[in-house]
């Protein structure tokens, strides 16, 4: 029996390989994957799964259909689970933790089918223990080198920033190079009493610069570099007040906020909080940017310090533990709410929850019920003449009377929020539908004494994640994937979606000009039109994956990300 059994396996051995199916899983495996998302980005999501199917795919080729012998089907099988199990164990926790978890299975997978079926077609005409430990070798390989790797995050086309496991990150080399801070006693510097671009997104959150026009022909006169300077990792945006700026990042174990000259990036004061935060996708640092109100700097960390700090020399006035003051979970990106102030108030959002404390004294006032994970900030808006603050979390939309914090209305939503809701009118709102869902434009109005929404419109033209959204003369512009996208405002319609930038907006309404800022780093100037898209310049700005907003102030952008922050002088129209 046992010469039989060695005999069959022998002629199993001798019979040539059936390798077309192989070739042709694989084919489709790495087109659908990798090659397809390149040319249509809608792809991405359905080619990633297709491709860790088409993996067990093709061990069922192996196992009953490659003719191949039964020691080499069923050992490389053994093999491949042994390797892919212990790689998954001692990967670095970059890829151990990204693509909620599912990284290592969506890359290694698609690796190892190539990887295995390369080794299939190449080695038919070796000596069989030759052949075999080429197998072996090729299964650890496949497997085994992606622990040396690490990933510094991910893009919003799912590409991943590999990087030898061992290398120095920007932040390490920034921290190496031990920045002389200037002496206290000569930092002070006056806070102008009304902030150029007090905080996120602008004076009214919703990314529109007025009353400035600049010039596009920048390939005669392209933007004036006034600095380049290393920074640390953080999503932060920038705050400015005259001739000072203010952003948010991390050093190390240090979650700080730093105050800059405008015109030289020269480091004024720094203050700093022994806070870390960190996940695979965003990396490390702050989520939320500084906000200036009454010649102070508030400023919201991703794990929940609230602080109160002096404008002109960073003494803090007040700090507390937001985040202690609800029982909410940190979420997975962190807390990426940023300040927001009215009156004698100031609103933060610590993921689903909504808080008021005394701007003057930090005590907390009253807070909302705790609806979700949400990475959306706090929002002030006036809906049928009414001054009301918003908030939108992953259970609904609601509204805040001010001063009191009473809910007025709410209505329901349906997945996790991270962009501001946009006001339109006096009783419209576009809101995020959630989890890559789209957009939908409501209507609140009070009628005897109650408030009634209706849904006007939901569209899926434009599907909105962490990119706001401008809204411009009857049309909505914003990133959908990576794509720039418009929209009529009044139907949903889609009327134009193009180009792969991803990355943040503001609109120079005085202009008809979108401004963007790549994921890439660059700087693209669009026509804000509904009729076609028509990019009138480009510049590059800024090396490495950009998610931060840009600022435009007295005709200076502020661009960062979480590698280098630079300061360009755009030329004013006419001039």
């Amino acid at each position: 029996m046992k010469k039989t059994t060695e005999t069959a396996d022998e002629n199993t051995r001798q019979q040539k390989l059936l390798l077309w199916p192989a070739v042709v899983i694989v084919a489709i495996q790495w087109l659908l994957r990798f090659i397809l998302p390149l040319i249509v980005p809608d792809a991405l999501a359905p080619g990633i799964f297709v491709g860790l199917l088409l993996g067990p795919l093709l061990m069922v080729w192996w196992i009953f259909f490659s003719r191949a012998p039964r020691f080499d089907r069923w050992s490389a099988l053994g093999a491949m689970a042994v390797c892919l199990t212990i790689s998954s164990l001692l990967v670095d926790i970059s890829i151990k933790t990204s693509m909620m978890g599912m990284m290592f299975a969506f890359f290694s997978i698609p690796v190892m089918s190539l990887a295995f079926t390369l080794w299939a077609a190449a080695s038919p005409h070796l000596p069989q223990r030759v052949r075999r430990a080429a197998m072996f070798a090729t299964i650890f390989a496949a497997s085994g080198f992606w622990i040396l790797l690490r990933t510094d995050g991910m893009s919003a086309d799912a590409k991943l920033d590999f990087a030898w496991r061992w290398a120095p990150t920007a932040e390490e080399l920034l921290l190496a190079k031990h920045e002389t801070l200037p002496d206290a006693a000569a930092i002070a510097s006056p806070v102008t009493a009304e902030a150029g671009w007090p905080g996120f997104r602008g004076a009214n959150r919703d990314g529109i610069v007025r009353g400035v026009r600049i010039r596009t022909d920048w390939a005669k006169n392209p933007p004036v570099l006034l600095w380049r300077k290393g920074v640390g990792p953080g999503c932060s945006s920038f705050a400015v007040s005259g001739d000072l700026l203010y952003t948010q990042e991390q050093r190390g174990d240090d979650e700080t906020v730093i105050c800059r000259r405008v015109q030289t990036g020269e480091t004024v004061w720094l203050h700093a909080d022994k806070a870390r935060f960190w996940d695979s996708h965003a990396g490390a640092g702050p989520r939320a940017t500084p906000l200036l109100y009454g010649g102070r700097v508030y400023t919201s960390g991703a794990t929940g310090i609230l602080n109160a700090l002096d404008g002109s020399t960073g003494e803090v006035i007040w700090s507390r533990n937001a985040a202690g003051d609800t029982g909410v979970k940190i979420p997975g990106w962190g807390y990426a709410g940023s300040p927001l102030a009215d009156g004698d108030e100031l609103f933060v959002a610590i993921a689903g929850q909504i808080l008021a404390y005394d701007i003057a004294t930090g005590a907390k006032l009253w807070s909302g019920p705790d609806g979700g994970e949400s990475y959306s900030s706090a929002h002030i808006a006036t809906i049928d003449n009414v001054r009301q603050v918003l908030f939108l979390n992953k259970r609904d939309l609601t509204s805040y009377s001010l001063p009191e914090g009473k809910v007025l209305w709410s209505t329901p939503g349906e997945g996790v929020r991270i962009i501001q809701p946009c006001i339109i009118s006096n009783n419209d709102i576009l809101i995020d539908t959630g989890d890559l869902k789209g957009l939908r434009r409501i209507s609140v109005k009070k009628e005897a004494g109650e408030w009634r929404i209706e849904n006007l419109w939901t569209t899926k033209k434009l599907r909105p994640n962490h990119n706001d959204i401008v809204v411009h003369k009857g049309f909505t512009y914003g990133i959908d994937g990576t794509s720039l996208a418009c929209i009529d405002l009044e139907t949903g319609n889609g009327r134009w979606k193009t180009g792969r930038f991803g990355g943040q907006i503001l609109l120079l309404a005085d202009q008809d000009l979108i401004l963007l800022l790549s994921e890439a780093g660059e700087v693209v100037l669009v026509e804000a039109s509904p009729e076609r898209f028509r990019e009138v310049a480009r510049m590059p700005a800024i090396k490495g994956k950009t998610w931060n907003h840009p600022v435009l102030v007295n005709g200076v952008l502020f661009v960062r990300n979480a590698e280098e922050m630079a300061a360009f002088r755009l030329a004013p129209a006419g001039s």
